[in-house]
């Protein structure tokens, strides 16, 4: 499968956080949970975490995934992956063009950095796409 590049068209997924706790056997961590739901031919531009570790699974339909200069990947439903602290998440979409699918992820990141920079700094976007993902956030 050819490597697409990202559309700024494709519509947004639906990202809910469902429980956020300081890590007491961490010291100056914190954990997120997050539920991501993307719509048919939905994606997310490149883009980092903020420094955290990031683990997912996939609940349901298929994603395509890659990080750094790694091929590109297909999660299926039941399938998960592991993002280091700084990776490069250069592709992240939807498989289908006519089904959802939705995904849950775990962050752990500094607590300092959340208090400092808040949620958003779970989803940083490439420069080039700042612009686009603002307007989009905007409605």
């Amino acid at each position: 499968m050819q490597e697409p590049a990202y559309n700024p068209e494709c519509p947004m997924a639906k990202s809910t956080i469902a429980y956020q706790y300081r890590l007491v056997n961490c010291p100056g961590k914190t954990i997120i949970g997050m539920l991501v739901e993307y719509p048919p031919n939905g994606a997310t531009p490149p883009h980092r975490h903020g420094g955290a570790s990031v683990s997912a699974y996939v609940i349901h339909g298929s994603l395509l995934n890659k990080m750094n200069n790694d091929p590109m990947t297909v999660v299926e439903q039941g399938g998960s992956w592991y993002e280091a602290p700084g990776c490069h998440h250069r592709i992240s979409a939807n498989a289908s063009q006519t089904d959802p699918a939705t995904f849950f992820v775990n962050f752990v990141i500094d607590s300092e950095t959340l208090e400092r920079e808040g949620p958003s700094v779970l989803l940083q976007c490439d420069e080039e796409y700042k612009d686009i993902m603002a307007r989009k956030m905007q409605g």
